[in-house]
């Protein structure tokens, strides 16, 4: 079996008083789709911006594809480069065309010259579905469109990991479909993945294991089957139950 590619241990986060992460440990293999679920405010945002250093954990310890992120020595932006992380918002560049905004951290972070840049940029685009919009701005997409290009700009990088954190939260149903696609996709070119979401139907289809997290703890988790359908801790219990219900 693969050693762990993700090894995150005893985590722990305050935001002031608030104790927002109470001694996570997360391991996952290299190809594995973890999803993680449980109540809004349970941690499941900070633990995934944890995992690449966009929140500073308190304690613990994180390596990621063998370095340790939180080695002051260790440097953290050529460390993000192995890590790709998708947001709920798309954080595109209005300015920048949707080539543009795949292209600009190919050439600013690795140094790749316009030509060569614009050559994995288009074949990220190619690869989210978007190979006739590379010079659209993004005003001139669809939500889900701008999303698809979050993630090519992601993957462009050639990342070993990816985080998605609530990544269709701020899409129309309608559109929520052409991104879980795409996701799709990775997971089958073999991708690791940790994704935060409300896409149960998402996580109960593609998933190699669900964590069901709340009050800063992991309090449950295994396979979708298990926890959808027999979860064993009371807490989870409630969750699937009210979720399922609406």
């Amino acid at each position: 079996m693969t050693g762990p590619i993700i090894e995150a241990r005893a985590i722990h986060k305050h935001f002031g008083a608030l104790h927002v992460l109470k001694g996570i440990d997360l391991a996952v293999i290299e190809r594995e789709l973890v999803f993680v679920i449980g109540p809004s405010g349970s941690g499941k945002s900070t633990l995934l911006r944890c995992l690449n250093r966009l929140e500073e954990p308190d304690s613990g310890s994180i390596i990621v594809d063998g370095i340790d992120l939180l080695d002051r020595r260790t440097d953290i932006n050529r460390a993000r480069q192995r890590i790709g992380m998708v947001f709920q918002s798309f954080n595109l560049y209005p300015h920048m065309t949707a080539l543009g905004n795949v292209t600009l951290a190919l050439r600013k972070v690795t140094g790749r010259r316009r030509a060569a840049a614009d050559e994995i940029g288009r074949a990220a685009l190619t690869r989210v579905g978007l190979a006739d919009r590379a010079g659209h701005y993004p005003n001139q997409l669809s939500g889900g469109q701008q999303q698809r290009v979050a993630i090519a700009r992601a993957i462009a990088l050639e990342p070993r990991v990816m985080l998605f954190d609530e990544p269709t939260s701020a899409l129309d149903p309608e559109l929520v479909g052409g991104v879980l696609a795409v996701m799709r996709e990775l997971r089958q070119s073999g991708m690791t993945m940790v994704v935060v979401s409300h896409e149960m139907g998402f996580a109960r289809a593609a998933a190699d294991r669900v964590l069901f997290m709340d009050e800063g703890s992991i309090v449950e988790q295994g396979p979708p089957a298990q926890i959808f359908g027999e979860p064993r801790e009371e807490r989870t219990r409630a969750f699937i139950g009210q979720i399922q219900r609406h």
